[in-house]
């Protein structure tokens, strides 16, 4: 009986193991999972796609549309970005949790040559800035009330 409890702790213990993912394996599945069914509507946009980098722990993010590369697309989408942003990581196309691994997410908004209309890298720091704008926002539509 205690040879079958031995052998039987160690089949447990060895699947316990082989069952927890480390951040590359996690980094794979979100980029998959990203390619696989997200989809991002807005005016312009034609497409997404995820790409990994497994060296860096850094998930680069691509957001193509047809709009031109200008002075005033630039502008509109640098102040427009961080709202599509919280929306991602709302939905979790921005995994927090892996953000809390030390992953960054590099997303870039392009204009249809793929000139970059917009760029931020998400991480611990900028991930904290826009959770805390998203709450001020709430708090000041609470305060009008």
């Amino acid at each position: 009986m205690r040879k079958i409890t031995q052998i039987a702790f160690v089949v447990i213990t060895v699947l316990v193991l082989a069952s927890c993912k480390n951040t590359k394996q996690k980094i794979q599945e979100h980029v998959s999972s990203y390619n696989t069914s997200s989809s991002i509507k807005g005016r312009g946009i034609t497409s997404t796609s995820a790409k990994a980098f497994l060296n860096d722990n850094k998930i680069e993010i691509r957001i193509e549309t047809n709009l031109e590369e200008n002075e005033a697309n630039k502008l509109t989408y640098k102040e427009s970005f961080p709202d599509l942003l919280k929306k991602m990581i709302k939905n979790d196309q921005i995994s927090t949790a892996l953000i809390e691994e030390g992953v960054k997410f590099d997303v870039y908004f392009l204009a249809y040559n793929n000139a970059i209309l917009a760029q931020q890298i998400v991480d611990k720091e900028e991930l904290a800035v826009l959770e805390n704008d998203s709450n001020m926002k709430e708090e000041k539509v609470t305060a009008k009330l």
